[in-house]
């Protein structure tokens, strides 16, 4: 079987934990608790008829005091980055943690996930800065771990392009 490492990364409270709990439970949950230090779960995906084991790594969330441990990131096969839709600065938040990640880590397969699509309406995003990510070079996807909605094509899309490199 082909295991895989896959880091969370992004801003404080964009939604990273609920993504993974989404994923990896099916469960949503209103509560916030904040991420100390690294949470890892493990689910295994069907790619094809390829068995993956994804290890996914929710790492903390990063603010102007406190930078991702590059210990964490040491062997990651691609990460998901987050931002939330209703908070523009996460999004430069995730184009600073993607740029030092390139530069500790070379080029890896990655997602940058615009979470709390049900909050659509109070988003700060718009869909010009959208098109210039693609334009970029990212793949966004729009997600919701509240209702579900591109979760499971986030990571499945991942898990594919982490076993095609």
């Amino acid at each position: 079987m082909i295991k895989k490492k896959i880091c969370m990364l992004g801003a404080f409270s964009v939604g990273k934990t609920s993504l993974v709990q989404k994923f990896v439970r099916s469960i949503f949950s209103e509560k916030y608790l904040t991420t100390v230090g690294v949470k890892v779960d493990k689910k295994e995906v069907q790619i094809g008829d390829q068995p993956v084991d994804l290890l996914i790594w929710d790492i903390h969330g990063e603010d102007i005091t406190q930078d991702i441990s590059p210990s964490y990131l040491r062997g990651s096969s691609g990460y998901i980055l987050v931002v939330d839709g209703t908070r523009r600065e996460t999004l430069d938040a995730a184009t600073s943690i993607a740029s030092r990640v390139r530069s500790a880590l070379g080029p890896l397969p990655a997602i940058m996930l615009l979470n709390k699509s049900d909050l659509e309406g109070q988003w700060e995003i718009d869909d010009q800065t959208i098109e210039s990510l693609t334009r970029d070079g990212w793949l966004t996807l729009k997600t919701s771990a509240k209702t579900g909605m591109g979760v499971e094509a986030a990571f499945q899309r991942l898990a594919r392009d982490l076993i095609a490199v």
